[in-house]
């Protein structure tokens, strides 16, 4: 297991980048804890692959370096780096059996046939895959082939980091979530340091221990679960965390209040003034349908999601969206929303600012 830094680090896949539009990755500093369980989260392009790729050895970064504790890896190749890796498409060897797939790591190692047994029963056991040992991985569905892959990225107990890039992919919805669990289970339990690459906050949020979110080839923001969900530290968080994300409207701040097209919103806290593109960002959990607090608000539909209702609606010229909790009345006489004071962010030109007391 490895404590992971990244020092200086950026990458572009030009010869010769002219400016920081040119670099896929942007410059980096970051330290990930041993032991840690970490998802890398962001949409398609915005450098999640290219990052792992640089972790694992299989890109060497335009500059910078990659520790692996206090050992400089950056130009060592990914078999010197003791690392096992789960691609997003099954990797297997159709010829042979899931036991003999699952075993090779430790084969290779040539690790104690008993140690290596009880562990090949052990994994099969976590994948559900116990009654199909003796079975060849030829013809074996797409989904089955991926918990071999899986499994076998697991395997071994010995490894610095365990790197999965987007590993779910091909695997069903209800076997997701349980191979999601047991990789968990196995984070408890072994403490190997994990690295998941995502483009679904589902998977993110409920594998990792901090969520790495990552947007035009930059960090944005590393945090629990809950701190990208209260505190989006760029407003990329705030719309891509949450079903649906956060509500963002643009707004003069001007001490503790925001001033916008549809009138004056009380922050709490005092911002001074602020320069940029300045947005205030609410979640639409803690936005709340009035009878004439608050700006004037026109609701343009109502959709039932089950557990609460989701308005959506149109305020200071912008949409918004409200939950509402299950069985509180939609009316028609409901023409203003307020928002919580407390769970109210500002943002300068994308970026999070922090208030003081008003």
């Amino acid at each position: 297991m490895a404590r992971i830094t990244l020092q200086n680090l950026a990458h572009s896949y030009l010869s010769h980048p002219r400016g920081e539009a040119d670099f896929a990755l942007k410059q980096m500093d970051h330290v990930w804890d041993d032991g840690g369980a970490y998802a890398l989260l962001g949409s398609s392009g915005c450098g999640k692959t290219t990052l792992l790729n640089i972790i694992s050895g299989l890109l060497r970064p335009s500059q910078g370096r990659v520790l692996f504790g206090d050992r400089d890896v950056t130009g060592e190749e990914t078999a010197e780096r003791n690392i096992a890796q789960v691609f997003q498409f099954p990797v297997v060897y159709d010829t042979m059996t899931v036991r003999d797939n699952l075993a090779f790591p430790l084969k290779n190692r040539r690790m104690d046939a008993a140690y290596v047994a009880g562990r090949v029963q052990h994994v099969a056991r976590m994948i559900g895959m116990e009654d199909w040992l003796d079975r060849k991985a030829k013809g074996l569905t797409a989904d089955a082939k991926q918990k071999i892959s899986l499994g076998r990225g697991m395997v071994r107990e010995d490894v610095n980091a365990i790197l999965f890039d987007e590993p779910l992919t091909v695997i069903d919805p209800h076997m997701k979530w349980e191979l999601r669990t047991q990789l968990k289970s196995l984070h408890r339990e072994f403490g190997h340091t994990m690295i998941y690459v995502t483009h679904d906050q589902t998977e993110a949020l409920t594998f990792a221990d901090k969520v790495v979110v990552m947007y035009d080839g930059r960090v944005v923001q590393m945090g629990t679960p809950e701190e990208l969900f209260e505190k989006p530290a760029h407003t990329f968080v705030g719309y891509f965390i949450g079903s649906p994300g956060m509500n963002l409207f643009d707004a003069r701040i001007e001490g503790a209040r925001a001033h916008l097209a549809g009138g004056a919103v009380e922050l709490g806290r005092s911002y001074g003034s602020v320069a940029g593109r300045t947005q205030i960002g609410i979640r639409p959990e803690y936005a709340v349908l009035t009878r004439g607090e608050g700006i004037p608000v026109t609701i343009r539909r109502v959709e039932d999601v089950g557990r609460h209702r989701l308005v959506r609606a149109e305020a200071a010229g912008q949409a918004l969206s409200i939950v509402v909790p299950e069985g509180m009345p939609v009316s028609a006489d409901l023409t203003h929303v307020s928002f919580a004071q407390d769970r109210i962010s500002v943002y300068a030109d994308d970026w999070r600012v922090e208030g003081s007391a008003a």
